[in-house]
């Protein structure tokens, strides 16, 4: 297991920002060796998503490189008055109010894996409160614009076929970056016309596909993936690179936002085909229940934005049933 001192950064920006606030000091192992071990935790007895592993991570270790330049060498040296202003120092990198929002989220449920090791005698951040943020709508594209991404790749480009089918899949299943990267050849059933998803915390969910990404699924992996594929990397993941390897979720964010570029589309990435899915869906009538299901949220909460996007339908019903409209 990688330890938190040698892991590679998952946040912009975030190497220069350490690289221009070296330690004055060794890092104390003690540090290390609770996160390491929170980590670990995380992995086996909560099956965090690796996403989210790397997130608590990258968090953990912005937070002992502000211990070490303050020379804070233990865990019970670390205070409500400390952890302001470890915040207050994020603040000022001009890191986003959703940004430090994680990071409070990170503090308080590693200071009570603390407490529960007795590492520390009281949990000091109990009464760290989230910052507000503000809900913003999820950037949509319309079916034409929907229709012209999805045409957009090349045919005489040798990962035409592959790249179409990542683009049908996101848009026909409302698939993350990471799920549609770790979708395997047998999660897809063409005789059911379903996909098996593992999303976050490996929770399995069954999603109907249309036909155009069954056919684009098929032709790929009949035409293009066994000349891929190579024997001595053996995978049963669907989407691969030219070297044959699996790709990862953040090539798949490059591939949406090349295609996007070649329609003409700006600040697309995986997660826009995840709304228009989720959008367009409840523009055509389906129930908000059902969506929650096809995205595999937990709580309803999340799915009710899409609610306040698509207000001409709500126009609509309103002027239909209303009698007073």
């Amino acid at each position: 297991m990688r330890s938190i001192t040698n892991y590679p950064s998952n946040q912009k920006g975030r190497g220069r920002l350490l690289s221009r606030h070296t330690p004055p000091v060794p890092i104390a192992p003690v540090l290390v060796e609770s996160v390491d071990a929170f980590l670990s935790y995380c992995r086996i007895e909560c099956g965090f998503a690796d996403a989210t592993q790397q997130a608590y991570r990258g968090d953990l270790r912005d937070l002992i490189e502000w211990m070490t330049r303050h020379r804070l060498v233990a865990w019970n040296q670390l205070d409500l008055h400390q952890i302001t202003e470890h915040l207050r120092d994020l603040d000022s990198r001009g890191l986003a109010v959703s940004s430090i929002a994680r990071h409070v989220a990170t503090l308080r449920i590693f200071c009570r894996f603390l407490a529960s090791c007795g590492h520390i005698n009281e949990d000091p951040a109990q009464f760290v409160h989230q910052p507000a943020i503000w809900k913003t709508l999820p950037g949509i594209l319309a079916p034409k614009q929907i229709a012209a991404l999805l045409a957009a790749p090349n045919p005489s480009q040798p990962m035409y076929l592959r790249d179409v089918a990542l683009l049908e899949l996101l848009y026909a299943a409302g698939l993350r970056a990471s799920e549609v990267a770790t979708l395997e050849c047998s999660h897809l059933h063409e005789d059911l016309g379903v996909a098996r998803v593992m999303g976050k915390g490996q929770k399995e969910r069954i999603v109907p596909i249309g036909r155009p990404a069954q056919e684009a699924a098929k032709r790929y992996t009949d035409e293009l993936r066994p000349c891929l594929a190579k024997p001595h990397l053996p995978t049963e993941r669907l989407l691969l690179s030219r070297t044959g390897r699996p790709i990862t979720r953040i090539v798949v964010w490059q591939i949406v936002a090349k295609h996007a570029a070649q329609a003409g589309l700006h600040d697309v990435h995986p997660h826009t085909l995840r709304h228009c899915f989720a959008t367009h869906l409840l523009a055509g009538g389906a129930d908000l229940r059902v969506v929650q299901e096809l995205l595999g949220h937990a709580n309803i909460r999340t799915t009710q934005v899409y609610t306040h996007v698509d207000m001409g339908r709500l126009k609509e019903t309103i002027a239909k049933y209303h009698p007073r409209a």
